[in-house]
């Protein structure tokens, strides 16, 4: 579970000249709290910061709580040199809340109470946006980056953006502390799949485990009868096996060495252990493409899959492009039930073996790249459909997807953005979720 920083801001000065206001701004304040923690968060509560020393106090809380996002609610108008010190010692991403409690005012109620002093009450009960410019000029003046989110407290829309930004929130933590392996070495030839691992590592976080063939090797020659036939069964749960298949093997990717050795042996058998992985959420991409079981990854904790895949063809008369692979998928994913089949060749990679054969769920679906361009690492996005119509039944993965901007000028503009030839691809449309990560952590996002 992650924590998520919360405090509210106003100015002491008005809390003896307007009865009751200060409880009405912390009931609200409450109101947020107990709806942030429905998002299955612990939020560390920062109280009400009105002076100085409070933002102090608010400051040391957070920097020594380990927060993953820190959310502002501008309850009155209040003094941006009460919210500095804490944002900036914090150091973490700022999520302002301006939000007031009614989407509008009874104005006749209001006018009609008379008395001036409990109608500047009432207005400032309900002033939220007075100090939200003020914030953003102080912040854009610090250099110190935030999110601003504008409704009332009881609009739909508010707390659904407020989910999404949990939501990237948590999605960075877990790739923060993600640790991903790499097994046996790239594709030769393939350079847009070679990457700087170091600067993953930066970007991300990630952790990276270089593992080595014999490693692998010496887990499977320990593997037990009983083990082989528990996984063989769990195939055939996963799985419709079609009767031409053969026993099954262990895990690797990617290795191609001299033919004919236990570790091609190895590299053959691990498309549908691989798949029930990635089913897992612990996605695997083939042909060694690390930029890609990152893009895999980043899916997968968004609960929206990630199948590997690449572009195949397209298909001009239905102006849809069609894109597959014939290695690991997610078959949480798929259009009805996945086939595991043999094919007699892997194209371009040593051997033969099983293979899986699916179609991702027709509907909305959303594309993403980790792309290492010249300058920076960032993540390319778009959103499209998982339409019907024929497929290739090869013992690929493929589907049919259909673009707004039509296929043509999708495929220009996708590849002009300079990604790897793989890819991540998602159910559901999660582009404006994946924006949010991107400015969470800092990273560009290009959407499509």
């Amino acid at each position: 579970m992650i924590k998520a920083g919360l405090f509210g801001v106003g100015l002491d000065t008005y809390w003896a000249q307007f009865d009751g206001l200060l409880d009405n701004l912390k009931k609200y304040q409450g109101q947020i709290k107990n709806q942030i923690e429905q998002f299955g968060v612990e939020v560390i509560d920062g109280g009400m910061v009105d002076n100085p020393v409070k933002a102090r106090d608010a400051a040391d809380l957070f920097r020594t709580s380990d927060i993953e996002v820190l959310f502002l609610y501008v309850s009155t108008y209040a003094l941006s040199s009460t919210i500095l010190p804490v944002v900036q010692k914090a150091k973490v991403p700022v999520i302002i809340l301006n939000l007031q409690p009614v989407a509008a005012l009874d104005y006749a109620a209001f006018n009609n109470l008379k008395d001036r002093g409990k109608m500047t009450g009432v207005w400032l009960e309900h002033c939220q946006a007075c100090s939200v410019p003020e914030f953003a000029s102080v912040l854009n003046r610090a250099g110190i980056g935030y999110q601003i989110v504008t409704g009332y407290l009881q609009q739909a829309e508010v707390w659904t953006e407020i989910g999404e930004w949990l939501e990237a929130a948590r999605v960075a933590d877990a790739l923060r502390t993600n640790r991903m392996g790499i097994l046996g070495h790239y594709y030769g030839g393939m350079l847009d799949v070679y990457t700087d691992v170091t600067k993953q590592a930066a970007v991300f976080g990630t952790h990276f485990e270089i593992l080595e063939m014999c490693e692998l090797k010496k887990l499977r020659d320990e593997v037990t009868d009983e083990e082989v036939a528990a996984k063989i069964r769990e195939f055939y749960t996963a799985f419709d096996v079609v009767s031409e298949c053969e026993n099954l093997g262990s895990m690797a990717y990617y290795y191609e060495g001299e033919s004919g050795n236990d570790y091609e042996n190895i590299v053959t058998s691990v498309i549908a252990g691989n798949t029930l992985l990635t089913g897992k959420n612990i996605p695997v991409a083939g042909e060694c493409e690390v930029k890609n079981a990152q893009a895999m990854k980043i899916m997968a904790e968004f609960g929206a899959g990630g199948s590997f895949s690449e572009f195949y063809l397209m298909d001009f008369n239905d102006d849809v492009v069609m894109l597959g692979h014939d290695g690991p998928a997610h078959f949480a994913i798929a259009e009805g039930r996945v086939k595991l089949v043999p094919l007699p060749i892997y194209h371009g990679k040593p051997g033969k073996g099983l293979s899986i054969q699916m179609t991702v769920k027709h509907g909305p679906v959303t594309l993403l790249s980790v792309v290492e361009g010249k300058d920076e690492v960032y993540l390319l996005v778009a959103e499209g459909e998982s339409v019907e119509g024929p497929v290739l039944e090869i013992g690929n993965t493929n589907s049919r997807y259909r673009f707004n901007k039509g296929a043509k000028k999708f495929m220009d503009e996708w590849s002009k953005q300079g990604p790897a030839h793989h890819c991540a691809i998602g159910v559901g449309h999660i582009a404006s979720k994946i924006d949010k990560l991107g400015k969470l952590t800092g990273i560009k996002v290009v959407v499509i």
